[in-house]
C-alpha cells in the first residue's frame, strides 16, 4: 500500500496536479497509507442486492441464496475446527466430512454420492471413465452449460473420444446401439436440457431403454440433470423436471447435478449412483483439485438435511420464492406502491432462470414505475444503499416481488424513492 500511495504522489506531481500546494510530507503521505489500510480492514465484503428482477435463480447475482441453516454451518466451519477428515470415535484420520454425501444418498437413493466444486466438474470426472474410449451423446445434446464451456470440449479434455450419435433434432435408442456394437463406446452421457428447449419434430431415448442399451453393450450411463430438482417442480404450477432418484431408478448408473440451481445450496456439483464407480472417482487425482472446502462442505449438508427435515419449502430460499402465492406478492406490493407515489401494482411473470425450467413461467406482481428514462433509474437503483437490480419491459421500470424476501420490502420501498427523488422524470 505505502507503493501505491507514493506511486500515485509521483504521478499527481509529474502532471502538475501538485503544482499549488506542492509535494505532500512524508507524515502526510504515511497518513494516507494508514488511512487506506484500516478502509481494507473496514471493508464489508461483496455489495449485497435486493433481486427484483423476477429472476429466482440469477447466475449474475450468485444464484441461489443461501438457507440461514447453510450460512450458519459456513459460519461455524469458518470459524473454527471440525472433524473434517478425523474419526471421532477411532481418533484416526478417517473419511472427508460425509454427512452432505450421506443426505444425498438418502434423498436419491443412490449407493453412494460424492461432492465436488460445481457440476462441470461432476461430469468431467464422470466422463472420465471412459478413459481412452468412447463417449457416446445425443447431437442434439451436444450443449454449451454456461460461460462458453460446451459437453464436447469437456469430452475431449478428459481424452475420451467424441462419439456423436443421432440428429439435432431426433435421436433414437438405435442410433446409440449402432455405436455400441463395436465395444468402443465406454460411456453413454445423456445431457438433460435444461438449459433450453427443443420444440416440433423431435425425438429423444426413453432414459430406461437408453439404460438397458448401455449396459447391454458393458458400458455405464451417466445423466447429467444439470439443476438437479430433489422437489417436485409440478407442485409449482412448472413442468416437471427430472429428479435424480427418478433417473437412477430407471438405470443410470451415475447422475450428476448442481448445488446451487434448484437445489438452492452453494455452489457445488453433486455425483450420485453406483457404489463402485464413486469410489472410482474418490481415488482420481483430479477428485482432490475439485473438492470443495470445510465451509462448503458444511453448507451443502445443512441445505441438504433440509430437505430430510421437510422443511425445504418453508427454510430455501429457491423453494420459498417458488411457492410464494400471488395474493401474498400483490398485498406486499401494494404496500410498497402506497409508500412510493407515481408507483403501480403491475401483474407480471417471473423465470426461474440459472438453467433450469427453460421457457417455464409463475405469475407474480411487481412495482411500476413509468419514468422518460428506464434506463437512468435501473442505474440509480443499482448505485443506491441497498442497491436494487430490476427489470424493463414495454419501456416501464419492473421490480417484481417474487424475488424479494419479504425482509428486503422496506429496503426496497426506501431505495425506489430515493432513486426518485433526485429529478423524477414523467413521461412524455
Amino acid at each position: 500500500m505505502a507503493r501505491i500511495v507514493v506511486d500515485e504522489e509521483r504521478v499527481r506531481l509529474a502532471t502538475g496536479a501538485g503544482s499549488a500546494g506542492g509535494a505532500r510530507s512524508a507524515q502526510a503521505l504515511g497518513d494516507e497509507v494508514v488511512a487506506r489500510l484500516e478502509a481494507l480492514e473496514a471493508s464489508a465484503g461483496p455489495t449485497r442486492v435486493i433481486n427484483a428482477s423476477g429472476v429466482i435463480v440469477h447466475t449474475n447475482l450468485g444464484r441461489a441464496p443461501w438457507p440461514a441453516a447453510a450460512v450458519r454451518a459456513a459460519r461455524d466451519a469458518a470459524e473454527g475446527t471440525l472433524f473434517l477428515e478425523l474419526d471421532r470415535s477411532t481418533g484416526r484420520r478417517g473419511r472427508r466430512y460425509r454427512e452432505a454425501e450421506e443426505h444425498l444418498v438418502a434423498l436419491t437413493a443412490a449407493e453412494d454420492a460424492l461432492v465436488v466444486t460445481n457440476n462441470a466438474a461432476a461430469i468431467a470426472l464422470a466422463v472420465g471413465l471412459a478413459r481412452r474410449g468412447g463417449v457416446a451423446v445425443s447431437r442434439g445434446e451436444l450443449v454449451e452449460i454456461g460461460g462458453g464451456v460446451r459437453i464436447p470440449d469437456i469430452v475431449r479434455r478428459t481424452g475420451a473420444r467424441l462419439v456423436e450419435v443421432g440428429t439435432t433434432n431426433r435421436t433414437r435408442v438405435g442410433d446409440f446401439r449402432e455405436v455400441l456394437a463395436d465395444g468402443r463406446v465406454k460411456v453413454v452421457l445423456r445431457v438433460h436440457p435444461s438449459n433450453f428447449r427443443q420444440e416440433g419434430f423431435t425425438e429423444s431415448p426413453d432414459p430406461r431403454e437408453l439404460a438397458d442399451a448401455a449396459h447391454a453393450h458393458g458400458a455405464i450411463l451417466v445423466d447429467d440433470l444439470g439443476s438437479g430438482a430433489l422437489l417436485d417442480t409440478a407442485a409449482f404450477g412448472l413442468a416437471h423436471e427430472p429428479t435424480p432418484a427418478e433417473r437412477l431408478a430407471d438405470g443410470a448408473d451415475l447422475v450428476t447435478f448442481s448445488g446451487d440451481k434448484l437445489v438452492g445450496g452453494p455452489q457445488a456439483g453433486f455425483v450420485v449412483g453406483r457404489a463402485d464407480l464413486v469410489a472410482t472417482l474418490r481415488k482420481d487425482p483430479l477428485a482432490r483439485a475439485m473438492r470443495p472446502d470445510k465451509s462448503v462442505l458444511a453448507a451443502v449438508a445443512a441445505t441438504l438435511a433440509l430437505y430430510r427435515a421437510g422443511v425445504a419449502t418453508r427454510e430455501i430460499p429457491v423453494w420459498r420464492q417458488l411457492g410464494a402465492p400471488v395474493e401474498e406478492l400483490h398485498a406486499r406490493a401494494a404496500a410498497i406502491v402506497a409508500r412510493v407515489p407515481g408507483s403501480r401494482v403491475a401483474e407480471v411473470r417471473s423465470t426461474v432462470g440459472g438453467g433450469s425450467l427453460p421457457g417455464e413461467t409463475q405469475p407474480s406482481r411487481a412495482v411500476a414505475v413509468e419514468v422518460a428514462s428506464p434506463d437512468r433509474l435501473l442505474a440509480r437503483l443499482r448505485v443506491g444503499t441497498p442497491a436494487v437490480v430490476g427489470r424493463v419491459e414495454a419501456g416501464v421500470v419492473l421490480l417484481d416481488l417474487r424475488t424479494v424476501e419479504p425482509a428486503d420490502d422496506d429496503g426496497l420501498a426506501n431505495a425506489l424513492a430515493g432513486a426518485l427523488a433526485p429529478a423524477r422524470e414523467p413521461r412524455g
